[in-house]
Order: structure tokens, then sequence, then C-alpha cells
């Protein structure tokens, strides 16, 4: 795992054939995602990225009790 400014490069992953992946144990560790950890999957044009769900919604909760305000 390689860290610079709070971003990492924790390597590469291949795709099997049912597509899927394997997060590597050092972002699995820093990110403390476990065994049937829900992870929401968010992209763009330029790429994808994995979020756990509990994240996600707080950002969501947060944005909706601003919008109540």
């Amino acid at each position: 795992m390689q860290e610079k400014d709070g971003k990492y490069i924790f390597g590469v992953v291949k795709v099997g054939d049912k597509g899927q992946v394997v997060i590597p144990r050092d972002a699995r560790k820093l990110y403390a995602i476990k065994p049937g950890d829900a992870l929401i999957v968010l992209g763009d044009q330029r790429g994808m990225a994995l979020l756990k769900t509990e994240i996600f919604q707080d950002a969501i909760d947060q944005a909706m009790e601003g919008l109540s305000k």
C-alpha cells in the first residue's frame, strides 16, 4: 500500500468471470470492511468508487437535515 496526502494505491485486482473483485487486505483493514458489509458503487465517466452504505447514508441524512431548516 502506498499513501500520499491521504490518497492510497492498494495495488491491482482482476475481475473474475462473475464480475467479482477482491478488495485488498490493506484496504479492507483501513476502511474496516468486513464480510457481509454492504457497499455502494458510485461512478462517473472517469471511473468508479466503493463506499460503505452507512457512510453514504450519513451524507444523505446531513443533506436532508440541511434542507429541512
